[in-house]
């Protein structure tokens, strides 16, 4: 599955920097150093966690689950800011002890050049995950690379907190450091849930592709004379679902409503993403074709 090698490219990604880091923070010795390399422990476990998300979804439709399981996806985001959530905890616990006993740092420029390497790599691998989170609809790789966008960031204020320190020699500014980036990856990590319990209560579909429909609608309503209402619609990972119910003239046959139904979804499908589309067929003029238009049927 194309998807499972971006997962395996964050697996990678990971490994290296968790390497690269902890080297970094036993050379110096410091906090930050240390906060930066826990984080990277969080990587891992969400790039690994992402990976068997991603299979997940894209296993196909059975009996008892018929519409598929693209919302596991959910899952890996919001399990990921869980992580997050617990590696600001053990940030903090690290350097609070710190900040009242402050400690000098050892070969810190020797430290600070194995995280500017390691940096790098995050920042190349997040760029990769970004961009084919969007391409694919997939919020298990566009969370995975903002979390790595996250790091790359954090690692920068750690940098300058390192360097700070070696010369100015505020060994107390690691530890501010270190508590400032817990407080920032926090707030990643709460986002990142929030962002999956959204998901999971099925939301709408965006509000573009909202619009690209509504134009639709309005285009054969002018050509055909028909109507449209009922619309619904929600998303569900990488899928997306829509329903409406199409309004045609009493005059027609089964077989005129029903190509004309298959136009619509066949240019809704182009539209909209990985759409499931289901059309409702009603005479316009029956007072009954009226009576379901609610959101709550």
């Amino acid at each position: 599955m194309a998807l499972e090698r971006y997962a395996w490219l964050s697996v990678a990604a990971a490994l290296a920097t968790i390497t690269l880091k902890t080297l970094a923070w036993w050379l110096t010795g410091s906090v930050g150093l240390l906060s930066d390399a826990l984080e990277s422990l969080v990587n891992l476990a969400a790039a690994v966690l992402a990976l068997a998300m991603l299979r997940l979804a894209a296993a196909p439709p059975d009996e008892n689950y018929p519409y598929g399981f693209s919302k596991a996806e959910y899952f890996s985001a919001g399990i990921e800011g869980a992580l997050i959530v617990i590696a600001a905890g053990g940030i903090t616990w690290a350097a609070v002890p710190r900040l009242v006993t402050p400690q000098p740092l050892d070969m810190p420029l020797a430290g600070l050049s194995l995280t500017v390497v390691a940096t790098a790599i995050n920042l190349a691998v997040a760029l990769v995950l970004l961009r084919a989170g969007r391409a694919h609809h997939s919020i298990t790789l566009e969370a995975d690379g903002r979390h790595l966008m996250t790091d790359v960031w954090t690692s920068a204020a750690v940098l300058v907190g390192v360097a700070l320190v070696f010369f100015t020699g505020w060994l107390r500014l690691d530890a501010l450091i270190a508590l400032a980036v817990s407080v920032h990856i926090l707030w990643t990590g709460f986002s990142l849930m929030r962002r999956s319990v959204r998901g999971l209560l099925d939301p709408a579909i965006s509000t573009e592709d909202q619009s690209e429909v509504t134009r639709l609608f309005q285009e054969y309503s002018r050509r055909y004379g028909v109507s449209f209402h009922a619309l619904r619609t929600r998303q569900a990972g990488a899928r997306r679902f829509v329903s409406f119910h199409l309004l045609v003239p009493d005059a027609w046959t089964v077989a005129e409503a029903h190509r004309l139904s298959e136009e619509i979804e066949a240019r809704m499908r182009s539209m909209v993403a990985n759409a499931a589309i289901f059309t409702h067929i009603e005479p316009i003029s029956d007072p009954a074709s009226y009576d379901d238009q609610e959101l709550d049927r």
